[in-house]
């Protein structure tokens, strides 16, 4: 039997109610487990995990970004398949499975893999500047089908201050439409509607139990329809989302100690992550630190065991990452700011640009509340995007107490544990679930 896996991130025991009937349904029926996440219970991480069956020690992928040392850039959401090391399940399976197929749909790392179809979000940016929102697919001429049959990949609620359930309800489209022209042996679907209010409002925000009841209805309906076409179902979830109110900035606590290197850009600073003696890649609640002063070493450990905020401090895992990381404590998360002026923050900290920011920022999924008319401001934006003209657009907030969710430690109550749906398979962790979807088709 051919096999359907859905990714909700964000999932958790906790959010199973009477918010999601179907869901629930399918778990009564199927059978629910929790497992504990992967370390770091970052995106990139967990889905590595569970797609090479490996840790993060030997598949590489220790965070959503890391410090290249060779290029001395920091550099986050990269794109190709090729960075994950090993074997995917994909390519273990054809070894074995007649005429198998996989569909990978919205996971990260899915450009130029071995998969055989696959779609992932990949704007194009012109030579004059500008930016336009796309998608990549695997075959190529899939891409221009898709959008000619489903409309335009809704980029803008995928991410940023208009995220929303439109991005899922277009990914769930597109599982559809690929399950009927090519009917996949296996199919994966990465469906990330909770990851943005979970982060943006808490998981103990009122607005949540709508947000749950959205995702369980284009979940529901997946279901359904896989299993008209007799495909089983499998649900499974990365990571849940921990409730925070503490930002702490370690980038600036280094620079008070005079150990990163700040670059004047048109009056603006800048991060030089080379020329830097220690410095932070925040990722959620968990930080890389890279000292390029090896002697430094114990000094920056002791800043890290004094600060507070800060629960516990690992070595090294894989060359590339920090030679410390940083674990926050279960309240609270990490920032890359570094500078100490709002006035001096770079010009891409209030825009949406997870490139080129040396570390993640969740409050790219708020507008800031300071800016009064923030609608004519974009607006005005998208007048001058029409006309050909270049312009910023500057409206998020360098306020990190705004972010009410994070994710990242693997020491989590049972409640806020990713879950696996639809298997008899015992599990425990991401590499068991990997082993569980090739014993489907064993």
């Amino acid at each position: 039997m051919r096999l359907a896996v859905l990714n909700i991130v964000g999932l958790s025991k906790s959010l199973i109610g009477e918010n999601t009937p179907g869901i629930s349904a399918f778990a009564e029926k199927h059978g629910l487990q929790t497992y504990a996440p992967e370390f770091p219970a970052l995106t990139t991480t967990a889905q590595s995990s569970l797609l090479t069956g490996t840790t993060p020690e030997q598949h590489g992928i220790v965070a959503n970004g890391w410090y290249d040392r060779e290029s001395a850039e920091v550099r986050f959401w990269k794109q190709s398949n090729h960075i994950v090391h090993g074997e995917k399940i994909w390519d273990t399976l054809r070894k074995t499975v007649p005429g198998f197929t996989c569909a990978k749909l919205f996971w990260w790392y899915n450009m130029h893999s071995t998969a055989d179809f696959t779609i992932t979000p990949r704007p194009l940016y012109p030579a004059d500047g500008s930016k336009h929102f796309d998608i990549h697919t695997q075959p190529m001429a899939m891409r221009d089908e898709l959008k000619a049959d489903l409309g335009d990949f809704p980029f803008p609620s995928f991410w940023g201050p208009a995220a929303g359930i439109p991005s899922s309800e277009w990914i769930a489209a597109s599982a559809k439409w690929v399950e009927k022209k090519h009917s996949p042996t296996l199919s994966l679907t990465y469906l990330p509607h909770l990851d943005y209010c979970l982060q943006k409002d808490g998981p103990n925000a009122p607005n949540i139990p709508t947000e749950v009841e959205a995702i369980d209805r284009v979940v529901t309906d997946l279901i359904n329809y896989y299993e008209s076409r007799n495909v089983k179902v499998l649900l499974l979830s990365e990571y849940g989302i921990s409730p925070v109110s503490r930002p702490i900035h370690l980038n600036r606590l280094f620079r008070a100690k005079g150990w990163l290197s700040i670059k004047n850009e048109l009056g603006r600073e800048t991060l030089d992550p080379g020329g830097s003696r220690v410095f932070a890649v925040a990722d959620h609640q968990i930080a890389h630190i890279y000292c390029n002063d090896p002697s430094l070493l114990p000094e920056v450990k002791t800043l890290l065991e004094n600060t507070p905020g800060i629960d516990e401090i690992q070595p090294q895992n894989h060359p590339r990452s920090g030679d410390l990381i940083a674990i926050a404590e279960p309240d609270s998360w990490f920032t890359y700011y570094f500078w100490e002026d709002d006035n001096l923050a770079p010009d891409y900290a209030r825009t949406i640009d997870i490139h080129r920011k040396p570390g993640y920022d969740p409050c790219e999924l708020f507008i800031d509340p300071a800016i009064s008319f923030p609608k004519a401001k974009i607006a005005k934006f998208l007048l001058k995007k029409k006309l050909g003209i270049r312009a910023l657009l500057d409206v998020i907030p360098l306020d990190a107490s705004l972010v009410k969710g994070s994710h990242g430690r693997d020491k989590v109550p049972e409640s806020e544990m990713p879950v696996f749906i639809g298997s008899s398979q015992a599990v425990a962790t991401a590499q068991d679930i990997h082993t569980a979807i090739l014993k489907h088709f064993r």
